[in-house]
């Protein structure tokens, strides 16, 4: 049997920073993954470092994010190809009513520390001459940017590793109780351990998990349409995206160093948690290239050379279960981030720490209360 300070329960970013901020907070800590750290939806997604379309009210974690991310390479001893290249989200003609909203938006944003450029007409034009005419206005954050996400876990875990964190993967949890003070986990291999702390990290599992505490959680798992282009000459330096209620126009894009173009949003499709698998549906990619062109016409006539997706965990809300539980002492929850956690990630993961560490937090979590579903 194995005792540590806390025991967190999923390898994906939310997972693997909070291991990270609690060792240097001086907490043992054991992270149990059932797969390889990294590898579901903290590994799959678009790898937008971005503050701006957030709810306000998540702007503080989102700006504790940021100063981690623009830290990484120093704080982790890896790269995890942070570039703060900026971030702009657009919206079209056919909705004229977003600039609006996206002038309310950032008048709100700048209280919060986030400052924001509005563009429009020749302006924008100026700025973004590869946008498509049917782009009526744009919301630039300069201080925002992208990151790898198939590096971002993983450095997280190696540095935890490095600082006295026991890592395991291809390690299923089958059951978790509580017995006297302490936390008992059993695995599939047979395995216990023990804790007074128990951190759910779990993803698009996170529900089953927080089922069997006793604290369920509506939830879907969707699969994301993620694609890369052939390279070409680098010339675009913000991630891109679209300010739209209409998911198969929701689509977005960024250029790595290598030329590569990366794509991402429009449609999504359904996923297989209990099989760990989800699939790339080609009508998805069908849609994400039209889409893509109507954004930046220009990319339509680049190659796609790859296509994948992962599994990702939605609640009714759009907002995650983060913070205590609503029933029993010592257990914590941080997941069903939406298809949203990527930028928010490291801040997760510090809050986490803190919160379990001191008892309090200045980060507001009040929304994120696993009660709110129980009371629904």
């Amino acid at each position: 049997m194995s005792r540590s300070d806390v025991i967190i329960v999923g390898g994906g970013l939310m997972g693997c920073s909070a291991a990270f901020f609690l060792r240097q907070r001086g907490r043992s800590v054991t992270l149990l993954e059932t797969d390889l750290v990294g590898r579901q939806a903290s590994g799959t997604n678009f790898g937008n470092v971005r503050r701006q379309g957030r709810p306000i009210d998540q702007l503080p974690l989102a700006n504790r994010a940021i100063e981690t991310w623009r830290k990484a390479k120093e704080l982790l001893g890896s790269d995890v190809e942070y570039l703060q290249s900026g971030h702009m989200r657009v919206c079209y003609r056919d909705r004229p009513e977003n600039v609006e909203k996206m002038e309310q938006y950032a008048a709100d944003a700048r209280q919060m520390g986030l400052d924001l450029e509005i563009l429009t007409g020749n302006a924008l034009r100026a700025r973004f001459p590869f946008l498509g005419p049917e782009v009526l206005a744009g919301s630039y954050s300069p201080l925002d940017g992208h990151a790898n996400p198939r590096l971002a876990s993983p450095a997280f875990a190696r540095a935890a590793k490095r600082l006295g964190a026991e890592i395991h993967e291809n390690t299923k949890m089958v059951s978790a109780e509580k017995i006297g003070t302490d936390w008992e986990v059993r695995t599939e291999d047979g395995r216990i351990f023990r804790a007074p702390i128990l951190l759910i990290t779990a993803g698009a599992w996170g529900d089953k998990i927080a089922a069997q505490l006793g604290e369920p959680v509506p939830f879907a798992t969707l699969a994301p349409t993620m694609s890369v282009t052939e390279p070409v000459p680098y010339a675009i330096a913000p991630a891109m995206g679209v300010m739209t209620p209409v998911e198969k126009e929701t689509v977005y894009f960024r250029q790595v160093a290598r030329g590569n173009i990366i794509l991402g949003g429009s449609t999504r499709a359904i996923s297989y948690p209990d099989l760990y698998r989800a699939y790339v549906l080609p009508q998805n990619t069908v849609s994400q290239l039209q889409q893509i062109r109507r954004l930046a016409p220009a990319l339509g006539k680049l190659n796609i050379i790859r296509v994948w997706t992962g599994i990702e965990g939605y609640t009714p809300d759009s907002l995650p279960v983060m913070g205590p539980s609503g029933k029993e002492s010592g257990l914590f929850y941080a997941f069903g981030f939406s298809g949203s956690g990527f930028q928010i990630g490291p801040g997760v993961g510090e809050t986490m720490a803190e919160l379990i560490d001191t008892g309090k937090t200045d980060i507001p979590l009040a929304g994120y209360d696993i009660r709110r579903f129980a009371k629904a």
